[in-house]
Parts: structure tokens; C-alpha cells; sequence
């Protein structure tokens, strides 16, 4: 008796961790943790452990919170979409107050910690959420330019980590925003248009021209264009003390041709094996960028 007593609480305590998993969209919050600490270890004279455990933990409260308020927002489109109705609140495992005390308390200790390291952080975090909930998630269902808002709060992370450590807001940080947020582009409309069927489910207009045409690849290259650019500036000593050595800057060229390639070939063949192929291209290329502009500055 005890012992299945025992397996209940487990299973419960299981069940419960992965809904929070769930509801704060653990694998993205994490990503953006490591965006933040990336961009930290770019600004820092000196690395603290202190420092990057509460940005590590105020960061993935301000994007947890930020998915929290989403998922309250978007639960009855959430319900009729294949991806997502079995998320906790569609499902009914969660009711919509308890996500909104997750979110409202997710808040609270994102900016309190946020702010330990220094007002100008914790504001940005505000901004974030503010944008991505009150902002980005309503217009999802009005107008595909919910992207172009949308990849205004997506690009904090990478300039929150300078901030953090520099406390200052500068060309510097103002270079790593503009990396993160051309980059969202064709990383959001590859797997907008890998989920477009589901997307319009849910009523979200999400691809630039609302379609799978030329138009939206088009758009897509372009963007992965101005990415590749922004991204190895920093190699021509006009952003500060923001730099990156020739070598680190061919890596990273390379790198983004390599998006390009795959930009390129959803323009040629049109369909989702090409946008699975460029997202999943994207996701290294963000990655691997951040840890080749890190190890270039400690090692160049």
C-alpha cells in the first residue's frame, strides 16, 4: 500500500513538473538562458558566478512568465491546433488561474532578479514580456507583421547578458540585438511554414505574404542576408569594443552561408522538408555564432 501510495505522489510530482516544463516552454526558455549568458560573457571584464546564476534564473523567469500569460492568452485557439491542445491548459490539467499565478510569480522574481544585477537588465526583461504578451501574441491572429513585433522581445536576449554585465547600453549590445533579430526571421517563417496547415487552425498568420509562395522565400532570403552582414561587422572595429578577430568573422560568414543555402533551396523546392531542413540550420547557426564569438574573445 505504501508503496503505491508512493507511486502516486511520484507520477503527481512527475506530472506536475513536466505541465510547468510545459507551460514555460522549457527548451526555449533555456535557449534564451543561453543567449543571455553569451551576451554576458562578451561584456564582462570579469566573470562573476554570482552574476550569471541570476541572470541565468531571471531570464528563464521572464520567458517562462512571458509563455505562461501566452498559453492563458491563446488557450482556446491552443485547443484547436494538432501542436498544442495537449498543452496543459487545453487538456485541462491546468486551470487558467493556476498559470496565472505561475506567470504573475514568474515575473515578480525575473525583474526582482534581474534587478539585483542592474536597473537597466530588469527593464529590459519588463519590456520583453510586455511586448511579447500584450503586443506580439494579439496580433498573431490580425496580421503576419506579428513577426517583425514579435522579433523585437526575441532579440533582447543576446543584448540583455552585455547589459547585465556592463550596465551600459550601447553600440555594443545594440550590434548583438540586431544579429538575434534578422535572424528570427527566416527561423520563425521556416517553421511557420512547416506548421502552416496547423497555423491556420488557430487563425495565426504567420507567413509574410500568408502563403508558401516565392514571396515569403524570398523575404526569407533577405533576411538571412542582413543577418550574415550584421553578423560579422564586428570584425571591422566600428562597434566598440563589441570586436571579433578575421578568423572568428570567415566562421561565422560561413556559417550563415550555410542558412542561406537552405534559404535558398525553400525558394527553389517550396516545401516543408526544406523549411524543416532551414530551421533546423537556424537553430545551429544561432548556437554556434554566440560560441565562436565568445571563444574569440578569450582566446584572441
Amino acid at each position: 500500500m505504501k508503496t503505491a501510495v508512493g507511486q502516486v505522489k511520484t507520477n503527481s510530482f512527475s506530472m506536475i513538473f513536466s505541465d510547468f516544463k510545459e507551460i514555460t516552454k522549457a527548451r526555449l526558455a533555456i535557449s534564451v538562458v543561453f543567449s543571455s549568458i553569451a551576451g554576458y560573457f562578451l561584456g564582462a571584464e570579469e566573470l562573476s558566478l554570482n552574476a550569471v546564476l541570476l541572470l541565468a534564473f531571471g531570464g528563464y523567469c521572464m520567458v517562462g512568465a512571458s509563455n505562461a500569460y501566452n498559453q492563458v492568452i491563446e488557450r482556446d485557439l491552443d485547443a484547436l491546433m494538432n501542436r498544442t491542445s495537449s498543452r496543459p491548459i487545453p487538456a485541462g490539467r491546468m486551470s487558467v488561474k493556476t498559470a496565472m499565478v505561475i506567470a504573475i510569480v514568474l515575473t515578480i522574481l525575473g525583474v526582482v532578479s534581474l534587478y539585483f544585477l542592474n536597473a537597466k537588465t530588469a527593464m529590459f526583461g519588463a519590456i520583453s514580456i510586455f511586448l511579447y504578451t500584450s503586443v506580439y501574441t494579439p496580433l498573431k491572429t490580425i496580421t503576419p507583421l506579428a513577426v517583425f513585433v514579435g522579433a523585437f522581445p526575441g532579440a533582447i536576449p543576446f543584448m540583455l547578458g552585455w547589459v547585465a554585465a556592463t550596465d551600459q547600453f550601447g553600440i555594443e549590445p545594440g550590434t548583438l540585438f540586431m544579429i538575434q533579430f534578422f535572424w528570427q526571421f527566416p527561423h520563425f517563417w521556416a517553421l511557420g511554414w512547416m506548421l502552416d496547415d496547423d497555423y491556420k487552425k488557430g487563425g495565426f498568420k504567420m507567413l509574410p505574404t500568408g502563403k508558401k509562395d516565392k514571396g515569403t522565400a524570398l523575404q526569407i532570403i533577405m533576411y538571412t542576408i542582413w543577418m550574415i552582414v550584421i553578423s560579422v561587422i564586428p570584425a571591422f572595429g566600428i562597434t566598440g569594443s563589441l570586436d571579433l578577430s578575421l578568423f572568428a568573422a570567415i566562421i561565422v560568414f560561413l556559417m550563415g552561408c550555410g542558412m542561406l543555402y537552405f534559404s535558398l533551396r525553400l525558394y527553389t523546392k517550396r516545401d516543408n522538408a526544406s523549411a524543416k531542413r532551414l530551421m533546423l540550420a537556424s537553430v545551429s547557426y544561432i548556437t554556434l555564432m554566440q560560441i565562436v564569438y565568445v571563444i574569440d574573445k578569450y582566446i584572441g
